[in-house]
């Protein structure tokens, strides 16, 4: 048998569905899997007594045994497969060996009970066969050939070895020492891997998990993982590894298994719900999702009444700080009650919002206010409400009046409750949320105005909803097409005609190949009886489909399927995706073009980028030569400067510009990385919401409307909505990193050339993309923004971008130093520096930072703008109020993520603040800063 047969056996594995058919394997049903299941688990470690500690030894030893016959019966399938060569027969008899071995792995996860448990080894038992007088003196000869480095007979003779004894552990791994000799890691890999089926050594078999996902063999490390976790059940972190990684190739329900395997092991561990609950979002399975969650509210509220305690990763037993509930925060409160509003259990999600938030404020045994059936517990003091009983009646004889609490809630909060009530038909209780939520300013709370306007129109209520949408639709910053459309809706329920008509003639100017909108307005056309307008608007639809149907008939043809790459791994290394939902409508292209489609623009993005690498060294030596050749004498010494934009530009130059200008517009151009929602990029082919519009119904709505117009229309749905998942970091094939690299080179050389509106335009477009939504990205493009700024002198935008990452990195003084440097000097620096409005901001500035020093209990973390904020009639609180705010300000210092408050005033606001009133000519309030100012260095020690 000659070695290349046995990788070419071995590697015919590959066609084989390992993990295929692992939906149902690991935990039951995976939609029936409960968060019930783990918690025995828990229970059962505390009810063991010494009397059991023999009998469990004795279980773990037979279960040990029972492994090491499973993983030695998966090694004689593959070395029958390797004699045998027959694929068809090696699925059958692999695919029985995988759900036998899936029960087993069941099996060892209900019976593995108490964390840190681990088997005694079985030093005695010795490992393979006995071997014959032949396969010894084989192995010596091979052995003897192996130190004398004579590779090609050491490999001929543990061939022959492994051809009379396959289980002869020691061929299979000198074989392996020798492929590591010859640098072929990966058939050394391979060779490992058997061997690793005859030693039964989890250590070992996790060393290979780490090598083959080291060389992109997911499915091989997928199984890797699995055997480590079966010899030793007390692995946690192998089944951490293994969900990790499936869940990195997309393969979401193995990802789910092990994450509930965690979860057996570490019942209502954070960090583990949190990495399972997007998986089951995706995975549509909600019911599970809002049971851990609701699981893990009920462990916390129990183990801390309080509504604080130490968070502490299990295992450590080092002494922490107290944080609001123990580690189950006011966030985690928040995705448990979406969850159950997207279920529709909105009673549920009002009562996890008023428990939590009262359990999280020190007052879970106030249990009386879980007898009001409205909120009057969160009321606010300028919104007085009549008197009830507890029973919810008016107030009288035979009943308790309950007058409001008047206890703060977090505005988040406050708006999951407005929802809940609004969609539970209890509009007046929602309205009343909905009024404090109105208050706050449309700019900072965009998405929750957006969300109680969609609850006012789901309802009905067009009223109501139509004020949020035009106060959305009137600022750029928060307007969108998907506002104004909702706009016009609303005022055509108000019979608005005209008012919506001409919304649907902006929104249709800003978008001309937005068939929805032109179908809208030409059935408001046809209400006020202009046919002829909305005759013009259904040809312009149909021709707009005539034209589509012309391009996808010429490219109808089906893609040749492509032959996998040679891939060295035991297993099929693909990447697992996630069933999408199936389009009906014949009149759009199919998933399978759509992809096609994007693996080609994916390529040219690839192609274009590497050029850019390519090109980027000798286009700016070109430039380099440029700008000595910039510099010419004139008469004696002296030297004129010639601007750089009256200089053509190079070749290489020329080159890396149009390549950049078809990657800027490329991306700009695609529209799921500018969504309205403000989510993270969820890809290119995101899942497709259950509630999007069926094609049907739009079809019989548009043959009602062809048929009253006399004519043959069709029409598909456009705007439809995916559910939220973790963002990805590239985009063909180009991290996101890179893209806003190219961005700012381009911006840069932009601006150099006298195109610096151009170069405005692109970075304020790229700054709102759903790809740049972290906080280091936004302060890199703002950064980027100042810069072309000064160079174009354009000091206006300078301020306004440093104003915003003064707000975003609060008692920071590098952005006040980043301010002072921007306007250095000049008529036009000092002009904007003088600004009224920039004087007030900084007059609030200097005033918050003052009172965070000297008074902390003014202020109060507002964790929204993840700003401190002054605490509105501070002084006026009683006693009461001072105790909350005392305990506010503790949650305050202990939690994560935010800025600690200063110890001392910061004198260089001061300063900056009496230069300003020195430029602007007010010498009076320039003296008292200053004098300020200098008491405050002096007494730090700073002038001694």
């Amino acid at each position: 048998m000659a070695y290349p047969e046995f990788v070419q056996g071995s590697s015919g594995l590959g066609s084989l569905p390992l993990f295929a058919d692992e939906d149902d394997e690991d935990m039951g049903d995976g939609s029936g899997s409960s968060s019930s299941e783990y918690e025995s688990s828990e229970s059962g470690d505390h009810e063991g007594g010494d009397g059991e500690d023999e009998e469990d030894e004795q279980r773990d030893i037979e279960l040990v045994a029972t492994t090491e016959r499973e993983i030695e019966g998966d090694f004689d399938r593959l070395v029958k497969d390797i004699q045998e060569r027959n694929g068809a027969s090696l699925t059958r008899d692999w695919d029985i060996s995988i759900e036998e071995h899936e029960q087993s792995f069941r099996d060892d996860l209900r019976a593995a009970a108490g964390i840190g448990r681990r088997r005694k080894k079985n030093t005695g038992r010795t490992v393979g066969p006995v071997l014959s007088q032949q396969v010894r003196a084989l192995i010596g000869e091979g052995n003897q050939a192996f130190v004398d480095n004579d590779l090609p007979e050491a490999i001929r003779v543990m061939q022959e070895v492994i051809r009379i004894e396959p289980r002869a552990a020691a061929a299979w791994t000198v074989l392996a020492q020798c492929y590591d000799d010859m640098k072929q890691a990966d058939r050394a890999l391979q060779l490992r891997i058997m061997a690793a089926h005859l030693r039964h050594d989890a250590e070992e078999w996790d060393n290979l998990a780490r090598q083959s996902r080291k060389l992109g063999y997911h499915q091989q490390a997928l199984y890797c993982y699995r055997k480590v976790y079966s010899l030793d059940p007390s692995n946690v972190d192998a089944l951490w590894d293994r969900a990790v990684l499936a869940k990195e190739i997309g393969d979401l329900k193995t990802a789910e298994h092990a994450f509930m395997a965690i979860l057996k092991r570490i019942p209502h561990d954070l960090t583990v719900l949190e990495e399972l609950r997007p998986i089951l979002i995706d995975l549509g399975n909600l019911g599970l999702c809002t049971e851990l969650f609701q699981n893990a509210f009920t462990h916390y509220q129990a183990r801390f009444p309080t509504g604080a305690g130490p968070l502490q990763s299990p295992g450590t037993s080092s002494p922490v700080e107290n944080v609001p509930g123990g580690g189950f925060s006011l966030m985690n409160i928040f995705v448990l009650a979406d969850l159950y509003n997207t279920s529709g259990e909105y009673e549920k999600a009002v009562h996890v919002i008023r428990r939590g938030c009262r359990w999280l404020q020190g007052r879970a045994d106030q249990k009386y206010w879980d007898l009001c059936e409205d909120d009057r517990e969160y009321d606010l003091e300028d919104q007085p409400r009549q008197s009830t009983s507890a029973s919810g009646n008016d107030g009288g004889e035979g009943g308790t009046t309950v007058q409001s609490g008047y206890f703060p809630l977090d505005v988040n909060a406050r708006h999951r409750l407005a929802i809940s009530r609004i969609k539970m038909g209890e509009v007046e209780e929602g309205i009343r949320h909905a009024d404090v939520i109105l208050m706050e300013d449309p700019l900072d709370y965009a998405p929750l105005f957006v969300e109680l306007a969609d609850a006012y129109f789901e309802r009905g209520m067009y009223a109501q909803a139509r004020p949020i949408y035009e106060i959305l639709g009137s600022d750029p910053n928060t307007s969108s097409v998907y506002i104004l459309t909702q706009t016009a809706a609303c005022l055509r329920a108000l019979d608005e005609l005209k008012e919506a008509a001409e919304i649907y003639e902006q929104v249709r100017n800003a978008d001309p190949t937005d068939n929805d909108v032109k179908m809208k307005l030409a059935e408001i056309y046809e209400i006020l009886g202009e046919t002829r307008k909305a005759l013009d608007l259904v040809y312009a639809v149909i021709e707009s489909r005539k034209k589509r149907r012309g391009k996808q008939a010429g490219s109808s043809a089906a893609p040749e399927a492509t032959p996998a790459p040679t891939s060295s791994s035991l297993f099929t290394e693909e990447r697992i995706s996630t069933p999408k939902t199936k389009l009906k409508d014949q009149n759009r292209l199919t998933p399978a073009q759509l992809r096609e489609l994007e693996a080609q623009k994916e390529k040219e993005v690839v192609k274009s980028y590497q050029r850019l690498i390519e090109i980027w060294d000798e286009m700016t030596k070109e430039r380099e030569a440029t700008s000595i050749r910039r510099t010419q004498p004139i008469v004696g010494t002296e030297l004129v400067l010639v601007d750089e934009a009256d200089e053509g530009e190079g070749p290489f130059e020329k080159e890396w510009m149009a390549e950049a200008e078809k990657l800027v517009d490329t991306f700009r151009e695609t529209r799921n990385l500018f969504t309205a929602s403000r989510g993270f990029f969820r890809g290119m082919f995101p899942k497709i919401s259950k509630s999007a519009r069926k094609p049907k119904d739009q079809e019989a709505a548009e043959d009602r409307m062809a048929s009253r117009l006399q004519l043959d229309l069709e029409h598909e749905s456009s705007n439809r909505k995916a559910p939220k998942f973790e963002g990805v970091k590239e985009f063909r094939g180009v991290s996101f990193e890179e893209w806003l690299r190219i961005f700012m080179q381009y911006c840069f050389i932009l601006t150099k050339r006298r195109q610096y509106e151009v170069a405005d335009e692109i970075l304020r477009h790229i700054l709102i993309s759903n790809a740049y939504l972290s906080t280091e990205y936004q302060v890199s493009i703002r950064l980027a923004l100042i810069a072309c700024a000064i160079i174009a002198q354009h000091y206006g935008v300078v301020v306004e971008q440093c104003r915003k990452l003064i707000t975003t990195n609060q008692f920071n003084n590098e952005m006040y130093r980043l301010l002072i440097a921007s306007l250095s000097s000049g008529l036009r620096p000092t002009d904007s520096f003088i600004t009224s409005t920039l004087q007030k901001f900084l007059f609030r500035e200097m005033k918050l930072s003052d009172a965070a020093a000297n008074n902390p209990d003014s202020v109060r973390w507002n964790p929204l703008n993840k700003r401190w904020a002054p605490v509105l009639g501070a002084k006026k609180a009683d006693e009461g109020d001072e105790e909350e705010e005392e305990q506010d300000g503790t949650a305050a210092e202990n939690g994560n993520g935010k800025t600690p408050l200063p110890m001392k005033t910061n004198p260089l606001v001061i300063a900056i603040y009496g230069q300003m009133c020195i430029a602007a000519k007010s010498y009076q309030s320039a003296i008292c800063e200053l004098r300020l100012c200098f008491f405050l260095l002096v007494s730090s020690d700073v002038l001694s």
